[in-house]
């Protein structure tokens, strides 16, 4: 939900840095130039980052071109919006060398933004202190902001608010905004009153503020905080700020998480009228929504509505309606969507076919989740993901394979190159094994989890806890402890002394 705000503060970052930048001529975007050359055709075709964009710029220019600012402008905005943050960055700096070009104070802010993306903040920030003093302003300072919130430096970026309260720069939202997200997003709610207060002592809210008002009230709990997620709406009727489609996306799901299902209905519905073909990734939001009231009907309707309007669907798209179906509970009209998918893509993105497996394998159907992983997924090239091997560990817990158990788990911790450890993931896998005694497989995960980096006091506790059930003595075990760096606790203590006096156990292969 933080990531629906996210989009639409996103969208007024953008303009205002470039709004401010400059009056600019009514856009001319390449897709009407009637296929005739021009500077966005070739700079926008610039696809693989080794290629210069300044070059192409200077051999425009030689070819007796005009090179104006408000087409750079225009293209950087282009480049930035397809994430083509290098070439970007190379015509900012390019427009900095030229005598020619007046630079305002929104270019520097949009050029601080890029060299942050590309180098990094320590170089945005010494970007920003070499500024000329009258190009330290509210954009600059709020470029920096945005970036000090991306990279979750709280304190850093409460410095800067505090720098910029000083010398009057907010008089308007977007600060406060990004503040809020970075607060939103630590999970500090407590602070959320109080800088709102702030703001309106300032300025007024904009709909981003109250979108993210509203993600804080969705993060609330299990359920959300409904009734302060009305008054915030009402607040933004009686002020009349202009609800947009990620107002009632957050307000559907409020409702929904507090089954006040006709009210979401309404809601969704009104989302529905603010979705338009300029901002696509919304319909996915309408689709996921309507799978959640259980509307079937609107789901295919959404879809069929998209397939008019776009000549081609992407992957997220594919991802959204199969994970709808799923939630519909009809896994089979999944299946045949994921038919649909194979034909039409070729990433092989291992996300959409995990899917279908998790739907099979969360009804415990492990026969076809087999068959699917084995037919859809290896005999078709697609290299199974952590997630794919996650999946068929869980399958198999639940039935109880053990040999399938270990056997996936290794291969989930080896599809990674760095594994972020999951310690439910480990609790389980330990569970099936005390509970048969297998020590020489519970040896074996030991193992496994010392090769990926992760080794614990609880894991050797769920190690000990083992040999107890299978009634054995493991050997050297504190010893072991010691090598690998791992504290015993009174836990550990406990079993080692009921483990002591049991028979010792035989040698395991796994043991080091």
């Amino acid at each position: 939900m933080l990531r629906l705000a996210r989009r639409s503060l996103t969208a007024v970052r953008h303009f205002t840095a470039s709004s401010v930048a400059e009056s600019q001529p009514p856009r001319v975007t390449t897709r009407n130039s009637g296929g005739r050359d021009t500077l966005g055709r070739r700079l926008l075709s610039l696809v693989y980052t080794k290629r210069s964009a300044v070059i192409a710029v200077k051999k425009w220019k030689e070819e007796g071109h005009v090179v104006q600012k408000y087409e750079l402008n225009r293209i950087v905005r282009e480049l930035r919006k397809l994430k083509r943050y290098k070439h970007a960055l190379e015509i900012c700096e390019w427009m900095t060398m030229q005598q020619d070009i007046k630079l305002l104070e929104g270019d520097y802010a949009v050029h601080l933004d890029l060299i942050s993306k590309i180098r990094g903040i320590n170089s945005a920030e010494k970007f920003f202190v070499d500024l000329p003093d009258l190009m330290k302003g509210p954009l600059t300072c709020t470029s920096l902001l945005h970036n000090y919130v991306q990279h979750k430096d709280t304190t850093k970026a409460e410095a800067l608010m505090e720098k910029m309260k000083e010398c009057n720069f907010l008089k308007y939202p977007l600060p406060f905004n990004h503040m809020m997200s970075l607060y939103i997003s630590n999970g500090q709610f407590e602070k959320v009153p109080e800088l709102l207060h702030e703001l309106k002592k300032n300025t007024d809210p904009d709909i981003v503020t109250y979108n993210l008002l509203l993600t804080a009230c969705s993060l609330r709990g299990d359920t959300g905080d409904l009734i302060a997620a009305e008054k915030i709406f009402l607040e933004l009727k009686k002020m009349k700020v202009d609800p947009d489609w990620v107002t009632f996306s957050l307000l559907t799901s409020i409702y929904i998480k507090n089954s006040r299902f006709e009210d979401a209905l309404l809601s969704v519905k009104e989302m529905e009228k603010r979705v338009s073909r300029k901002i696509r990734f919304a319909y996915c939001s309408v689709i996921s929504l309507y799978a959640g009231l259980g509307k079937t009907e609107d789901v295919h309707r959404i879809w069929k509505k998209m397939k008019s309007l776009f000549r081609k669907l992407n992957d997220a798209e594919y991802n959204c309606m199969i994970s709808s179906f799923i939630k519909l509970n009809l896994l089979e009209e999944a299946e045949n969507l994921y038919t649909e998918w194979e034909s039409v893509s070729v990433t092989g993105d291992t996300r959409i076919p995990n899917l279908i497996l998790a739907g099979y394998i969360n009804r415990h159907e492990m026969t076809m989740a087999e068959m699917f992983f084995h037919k859809r997924m290896l005999d078709k090239n697609i290299v199974p993901s952590y997630t794919s091997w996650e999946l068929l560990t869980y399958g198999y817990l639940h039935k109880k394979e053990m040999n399938k158990v270990l056997e996936c788990f290794k291969k989930a911790i080896s599809s990674v190159k760095k594994w972020d450890p999951n310690e439910k993931f480990i609790r389980e896998v330990y569970k099936l094994l005390e509970e048969y005694g297998n020590t020489e497989g519970a040896e074996e995960v030991l193992s496994t989890l010392r090769k990926a980096g992760y080794v614990s006091t609880e894991v050797y506790n769920l190690v000990l806890r083992t040999y107890v059930k299978a009634g054995k003595m493991p050997l050297i075990v504190a010893e072991r402890m010691k090598k690998d760096k791992v504290s015993l606790n009174d836990e550990t203590h406990e079993l080692l002394k009921v483990t002591s006096k049991m028979c010792i156990s035989e040698v395991s292969s796994y043991l080091s």
